[in-house]
């Protein structure tokens, strides 16, 4: 984690290295550096002109352009310095020791509370608060993660599809005895006062997706580089935003991904031979909090889905409440399972942190960016190394995906309805489908007889895993159980069952929980969202 002592260092390294990258750019472009600052200038009006106060930004930006026109060289670094500053506050976070343990101790039995809506008088009758961290089971080579953590400097990289990721992800590196990670997290969960607070203390830095200047993407991609140089253990998700549509990530955004070479060749420059790690993890949820939302931002026909979605189930109490009683009383498990580590460059590595090529072989990763013994820059090189990295990571996303109930009867009651409509378009098929559509029992458990078995043989070659019931149990059982949550939670039943029959209530939500099992060519079905404009 980046220690309060630390931050004035990094913040002072980020900020030298920008300007100096951005002097030279204008250089070898043949643009003055006044160029830059027009362009922040423009970028971040466009952004006022819609922000509600900033008025300490406006009035910034505002003397800045009016310094502009008469600036000296100097004085345009000294300004294009002030600009880096800005965006460096923003970003940073810190790591207070004090509040991490007040946290730890605090986050896993108040969350519990919260997501069972106990009130003071319930706490005072039951005497014990219940704690989210138990309904949280992780697997995996965690020996491994440990002795990796020890030697180098560890990117845990998860899926995402919950605002409660952040939240998951930090209490399952506590239970596992794990040092805390340094994380981004979007500028909008931190505007919660508490959940801010406790954010901020616990080493999370913001990041605005609502700013598109180049300057300030570039800033927080250093930012993130150069806290990994100083050894911060660090997570951030790969896949961008939180997944509207319900599958694992089959498409990574490199940027920040390839801050892990950056960092490695750094400090390689520097005499460090300081080990870098990439360890893929899968957060797996029977349900999400937030997936009414998301699935219906997802399917927004404009296809203008909203990037940013303020106002969805994460900000409302209510929902927090109704999603916790399914978790505890349902007995509801939400599966974190570390997947196996790799180099900046995609290489496989052993338990003890040593890289190896693709026969199985020890190297020495730092000759990927040696010649001659130098380290050299290559920025096409990185590119590539950090593409192949990249497919790692959705490899193990697909292996380590964890099937859960509510996953595989949504599939199988999609895959029924479209066989029997045949409709290739999927805003035409979820209108058929509608609410209250039925079929048989005897009909549904046949399909998911053939499902269940397909997913067990994939299994034992290790293409996937299944939740514990779904190994073994019957169809039947397997329905029963799936039927208590995806009844229980969302405000229209997904799934429910009357008269020996199964009844569609939200096709929306029916098909972004089968999404969870696209990619897989189960039951010969095509992969639906390859061809939907938001996959």
């Amino acid at each position: 984690m980046i220690q309060e002592s630390d931050a004035p260092r990094i913040a002072a390294e980020v900020r030298t290295r920008m300007v100096a990258q951005r002097v030279a750019q204008a250089k070898a472009q043949g643009k003055p550096l006044e160029h830059v600052l027009n362009e922040t200038i423009f970028h971040e009006k466009r952004r006022l002109a819609r922000a509600r106060g900033a008025d300490d930004d406006k009035k910034f930006y505002k003397q800045l352009a009016q310094q502009l026109p008469r600036a000296s060289e100097a004085q345009l670094q000294r300004m294009l310095s002030s600009v880096v500053s800005r965006y460096i506050d923003e970003i940073s976070g810190h790591f207070d020791p004090r509040i991490y343990q007040l946290a730890t101790r605090v986050l896993p039995m108040g969350t519990g509370a919260l997501l069972n809506a106990m009130s003071a008088r319930k706490l005072l009758i039951n005497g014990t608060l219940p704690s989210f961290d138990k309904r949280i089971l992780i697997d995996g080579d965690i020996a491994s993660v440990h002795r990796l953590a020890e030697r180098g400097t560890v990117l845990f990289v998860p899926t995402h599809s919950s605002n409660l990721d952040s939240i998951i992800m930090g209490l399952g590196l506590y239970q596992l005895d794990l040092p805390p990670a340094t994380y981004g997290a979007g500028l909008n969960l931190f505007r919660h006062r508490l959940i801010g607070f406790f954010m901020r203390n616990l080493g999370a830095y913001t990041v605005d997706r609502l700013k598109t200047d180049p300057l300030y993407k570039d800033t927080l991609k250093e930012y993130s580089t150069v806290i990994l140089e100083f050894g911060r253990h660090q997570l951030f998700f790969p896949g961008g935003t939180r997944g509207r549509s319900g599958r694992v990530e089959h498409r990574l955004k490199k940027g920040l991904l390839g801050t892990a070479l950056e960092a490695y060749t750094h400090n390689l420059r520097r005499g460090r031979d300081k080990r870098m790690y990439i360890v893929p993890v899968t957060i797996n949820y029977p349900l999400v909090l937030e997936a009414a939302t998301l699935i219906d931002d997802y399917l927004q026909e404009s296809g203008r889905a909203r990037y940013i979605i303020e106002d969805d189930e994460f900000s409302q109490v209510e929902r927090w409440a109704a999603y916790g009683r399914g978790l505890f009383r349902l007995d509801m498990y939400i599966y974190l399972r570390f997947g196996s580590a790799y180099d900046p460059f995609g290489n496989p590595v052993t338990p003890t942190g040593e890289s190896l090529d693709p026969h199985g072989r020890i190297i020495d990763p730092s000759g990927y960016v040696r010649r001659g013994g130098e380290v050299v820059a290559d920025a096409a090189r990185d590119a590539e190394y950090t593409r192949m990295l990249a497919g790692r990571i959705v490899e193990s996303y697909r292996i380590n995906n964890i099937a859960c109930a509510t996953h595989v009867v949504s599939f199988a009651l999609f895959h029924y309805f479209w066989q029997k409509l045949k409709t290739p378009d999927i805003y035409r098929f979820l209108r058929l489908v509608g609410e209250d559509v039925s079929l048989p029992e005897e009909e549904f458990l046949q399909v998911l007889d053939k499902l269940l078995h397909e997913l067990r043989t994939r299994a034992d070659a290790g293409e996937i895993r299944l939740e514990h019931i779904l190994r073994n149990a019957r169809s039947e059982d397997i329905l029963r159980y799936a039927l208590g949550p995806l009844g229980f939670y969302h405000t229209t039943p997904v799934v429910r069952q009357e008269d020996g029959r199964i009844i569609v209530g939200d096709a929306n939500l029916l098909f972004y929980y089968r999404n969870r099992l696209e990619g897989y060519g189960l039951l010969g079905e095509p992969n639906l969202l390859e061809t939907h404009q938001h996959a």
